[in-house]
């Protein structure tokens, strides 16, 4: 019988180059094969953890205190303490950029419970934990405009964990992701309990009718920051932006959809349940959202190096 490390490849030979940057843990930078989080950590043990992910443009950070501020809000709510500052820890993320030379990246701070013995009681955990790591990650989708479905599973906030809490337990994201995978298309969209639309798998969601830009309440969406920034932007070049309740049947009718987000940052939706969105093709006013998106990002980073 075959043992499992040689049925699989080691993590060296799967992470690849990625063994070779800094990591950030608890104070220390440490190259990151021999980076090491203890089997014992809450995060590991429960996901009980909350993490925040950050972009660089050619050396620029983007809305780095916003992204900070947030996690400082989700460690908050789940009463989770931070032995750092949010300045220090936005400095952190900076120094993780530039000793890793990476000018065009994303970032994952990730803070947990920490270290503690078995079960639930968050008072076995003695202090909380902190990794930030920085690598080389180009949009989740890059230029591709993509296909989706409903998925059958429900996003939890806010009637267990808060949409408003960014943390790092995402079974039901990843349950509807494989729905995705397993009908072969690109993403899923989330129901909230009432049968409303919340957001995809990692994104949230717009739709665009006649001029007007709408896009479902933070309520089971995380309120995420590439969200606020699109409605800024579009609400500034003149267009009618609203959140508003919304079902499934307000994207199969819109004359365009694209979903946004940090890691993604603004993807053109085609099809969704088999249904053609609009005409079929990348609508003019994603394509303006797009530029006008990398036009703001380029105007308000902050240079690093």
């Amino acid at each position: 019988m075959l043992l499992y490390a040689e049925k699989f490849p080691a993590a060296g030979e799967l992470l690849g180059d990625l063994h070779q940057l800094y990591v950030y843990i608890d104070g220390a930078f440490v190259k990151g094969d021999g980076a090491r989080v203890s089997v014992w950590d809450h995060g590991y043990l429960y996901g009980d953890s909350v993490f925040e992910g950050i972009r660089t443009y050619e050396g620029r950070i983007f809305k780095l205190p916003e992204h900070v501020e947030r996690l400082f809000e989700s460690a908050k709510s789940t009463s989770i303490n931070c032995a750092l500052t949010q300045e220090e820890i936005s400095e952190v993320v900076i120094q993780t950029f530039r000793i890793n030379n990476i000018k065009d990246g994303h970032a994952r701070i990730m803070l947990s419970r920490g270290v503690g013995t078995m079960g639930l009681d968050p008072r076995n955990c003695r202090a909380s934990s902190l990794t930030v790591m920085a690598y080389p990650f180009p949009p989740v989708y890059k230029e591709k405009a993509i296909r989706m479905l409903t998925s059958s599973v429900r996003r939890k906030g806010p009637l267990s964990v808060d949409a408003r809490v960014k943390c790092s337990n995402y079974m039901d994201n990843i349950l509807a992701k494989l729905q995705a995978i397993a009908a072969g298309v690109d993403e899923a969209l989330m129901l909230d309990n009432q049968g409303y639309l919340a957001e995809a798998t990692g994104e949230n969601v717009f739709a665009v009718k006649k001029n007007k830009i709408v896009t479902p309440y933070a309520t089971a969406a995380l309120a995420g920051i590439t969200r606020d920034t699109v409605m800024e932007i579009a609400h500034t070049d003149g267009f009618e932006v609203e959140e508003q309740n919304m079902t499934v049947h307000d994207l199969y009718t819109a004359d365009e959809v694209f979903l946004t987000g940090t890691a993604a940052e603004i993807v053109p939706v085609l099809q969704i349940d088999g249904r053609t969105i609009g005409s079929g093709q990348v609508g003019e006013t994603t394509t303006k959202i797009q530029q006008l998106y990398k036009e703001y990002v380029q105007a308000h980073g902050s240079p690093i190096f």
